[in-house]
């Protein structure tokens, strides 16, 4: 097995300890780039298609120029060659090295490409499951493209640590006038009298690929579902609060900002999902999924 994490730095294979990036990178200078995340089960990515469509989009949408197809072959290779069964891949495209300037560079500079793969020995997540998580309600001062997965990630970073600090295990992000949009780094629903209430995607919120199938999911269970923002105010009035996520899956939330969601403990509605995505995963890695 190779040396974990396992990278692919511009096309050469390494340790991610030895992968050495240049301080005029623009992703370093300025974050000029995007990532993405995937899941990995059985030694195979989740949601491929899904995941590397996100990725196209994100390229396109800051003009940077790079070959997506090149980057899911390099990710298997890289996937193949950690031999890891279970755990995530990490790839990111910044716009490359160059004098330090806001504009562009001119000529266009070649694009820094890493991928690197990790183990997830451990479900991270296995005691909040059971338990139902915890949030801190943090002012959502981003900008207003979150529909980009940019490694632009600072009010991101601040609120989650600002919930670590508060004893929680996510933030909550709330607009001035008081909705809900998402997590600092997860898609939030709500349920209400049954029906589940799904932020609108739009500038607003991060097309969460794990938001889409838990969308999928309940749709085929027959839960209705509602695409409406949340609101602080109506917390007192929810019976369930849930987050998706790549790496948190279907997560119940039981508490924010102190108060119990519905009874505080995790709902049925939530407890269905969790199952329903199990039962997903399994068929998809016995070769009857999608």
């Amino acid at each position: 097995m190779a040396q974990l994490p396992w990278a692919n730095w511009n096309g050469t294979a390494m340790p991610l300890a030895d992968v050495r990036v240049s301080v005029l990178d623009r992703g370093f200078l300025f974050g000029d780039g995007i990532y993405e995340v995937l899941r990995v089960y059985g030694g195979r990515p989740f949601l491929l298609s899904e995941h590397m469509a996100r990725l196209r989009r994100s390229l396109n949408e800051i003009q940077i120029q790079s070959d997506v197809d090149r980057l899911e072959a390099r990710m298997h290779a890289t996937l193949r060659d950690s031999g890891i069964d279970g755990g995530m891949v990490y790839m990111q495209i910044t716009r490359g090295e160059a004098p330090r300037t806001h504009r562009f560079p001119n000529p266009p500079a070649t694009p820094n490409e890493l991928i690197y793969v990790d183990a997830i020995a451990v479900d991270p997540y296995a005691a909040w499951r059971e338990n139902g998580a915890k949030l801190l309600t943090v002012p959502d001062v981003r900008w207003r493209r979150c529909d980009i997965k940019s490694v632009n990630l600072l009010a991101n970073c601040l609120a989650a640590q600002a919930a670590a600090e508060a004893g929680c295990q996510e933030a909550l992000l709330v607009t001035a006038d008081g909705t809900i949009t998402e997590g600092s780094h997860t898609s939030i629903f709500a349920v209400q009298g049954g029906r589940i209430l799904a932020t609108p995607l739009g500038p607003q919120i991060l097309p969460g690929i794990t938001r889409g199938l838990v969308v999928k999911l309940a749709a085929r269970a027959g839960i209705e579902i509602e695409e409406r923002s949340a609101k602080l105010a109506e917390l007192d009035s929810l019976d369930e609060m849930f987050l998706t996520g790549t790496t948190s899956e279907v997560l119940p939330v039981t508490q924010v900002d102190g108060r119990p969601i519905g009874n505080g403990r995790p709902g049925p509605v939530t407890a269905k999902l969790v199952a329903t995505y199990g039962e997903y995963v399994r068929d998809w890695l016995a070769g009857r999924g999608e």
